[in-house]
């Protein structure tokens, strides 16, 4: 089965797969390996357009989607 869950809001749209993209994105440029993540929390605020995320219950912060 395949999956596709799109977010729009005031006229923006993302997808699961974008902000996933960018989460990893994030673990790499602070020196990790994409293998290495185990776990990934993302939370979509639409309304700010910022993607609040937890990487490996260590590494947290937000970035615009």
């Amino acid at each position: 089965m395949k999956v596709d869950i799109f977010i729009e809001f005031n006229g923006n749209k993302t997808d699961q797969k974008q902000l996933l993209e960018t989460a990893k994105d994030v673990w790499k440029s602070e020196g990790n390996k994409v293998k290495d993540l185990a776990t990934v929390e993302l939370y979509f605020k639409p309304e700010e357009q910022k993607c609040y995320y937890i990487l490996n219950a260590e590494l947290n912060g937000s970035f615009d989607a």
